[in-house]
């Protein structure tokens, strides 16, 4: 019948059974072709799409570089850079980072909004007295939160005058791979290195205090922010609530008397300190301890000898439980 199963002597391999269409996914000429991402794109490390357009120079500027300050945030500090790019690689004008803070009096909490501030601050008062404007743009002293501006002509510069010799040093904020959402420690570095001086393009949009339904932008919650307010808040709920995790989690600012009501007098202090002196410090000289010596490798024939006496205490063990 039409539903009987063919005998095995009827099933040769070439007719027996048909392989169902695949559809090859990558064909060989895909794969000639096929171009790989650039490293640091592979590593997930680079926004070239970014950086492209915070590199790239109008032709009629002659070769002028953008410059760029790059903030980073690693596990334990904040890293201010101002970079320009060149073609063999980027060039380092001036960097500033939170670790260099306990010169100007904070010891603790190096990484938060506030301690980026200062880190933006310190970065942006080095490098103009590094090119000789700390004169001229004295940036902002007092702190309001408030996004400082001055139309000259056409453009808008974010300072507080335009001198009529020599404008103001503009960089553009490189963010890297961080996300920049409202309230960001990125924009706390932002605002820090403006207030110090730089024209940085930017607004209030993502500070902290901006509400984007209504579109409003309270200066007061961003400037608490920049004193460390909302940590004081944090400390004085955990004490109440739970001493123990209070004693734990605040044990470096309880180790150098630093309290909740202190801390909008310590920023300032910070703040005033950093604008005297932004200068680096100088580099400690290291001398390597010489005492330690590796030792000398071994030659072949050493290493044989050494084979060789281990054989010769194992065999003398078998011959001493064969005779027993």
């Amino acid at each position: 019948g039409k539903d009987r199963l063919p005998s095995s002597s009827s099933c040769h391999p070439t007719n027996s059974f048909k392989m169902p269409f695949v559809k090859v996914a990558h064909t060989k000429a895909y794969s000639k072709r096929f171009q790989v991402k650039f490293r640091r794109r592979r590593e997930g490390k680079t926004d070239y799409r970014q950086r492209k357009r915070l590199c790239c120079q109008a032709k009629n500027k002659y070769q002028s570089p953008k410059y760029r300050i790059v903030v980073r945030f690693t596990n334990r500090q904040v890293i201010c850079q101002v970079a320009y790019s060149l073609i063999d690689g980027d060039r380092i004008l001036t960097s500033a980072a939170s670790t260099e803070l306990p010169r100007y009096g904070l010891n603790v909490g190096l990484k938060n909004y506030a301690a980026a501030y200062c880190t933006g601050l310190l970065c942006a008062r080095r490098l103009l007295q590094k090119v000789g404007l700390d004169d001229v743009y004295e940036g902002n002293d007092e702190i309001d939160g408030n996004v400082v501006s001055t139309q000259v002509g056409k453009t808008t510069y974010y300072v507080d005058e335009v001198d009529e010799d020599k404008r103001p040093f503009r960089a553009l904020l490189d963010v890297g791979c961080k996300t920049t959402s409202t309230g960001c420690r990125i924009f706390g570095a932002l605002k820090g290195a403006a207030d110090g001086g730089l024209d940085i393009p930017h607004s209030e949009k993502r500070f902290p205090g901006y509400d984007r339904d209504s579109k409003d932008y309270d200066a007061d919650m961003h400037r608490e922010r920049i004193f460390g307010g909302h940590v004081g808040e944090y400390m004085e709920y955990l004490e109440e609530e739970d001493n123990t995790k209070y004693q734990e989690q605040f044990a470096a600012y309880l180790k150098n008397e630093i309290e909740a009501d202190g801390l909008e007098e310590l920023y300032e202090g910070v703040h005033e300190k950093i604008r005297e002196d932004p200068s680096a410090s100088e580099k400690k000289s290291f001398s390597p301890d010489k005492s330690f010596k590796r030792k000398a490798k071994k030659t072949l024939q050493q290493r044989k000898d050494d084979v060789q006496a281990k054989k010769d205490i194992k065999n003398a063990e078998l011959e001493a439980e064969d005779s027993e």
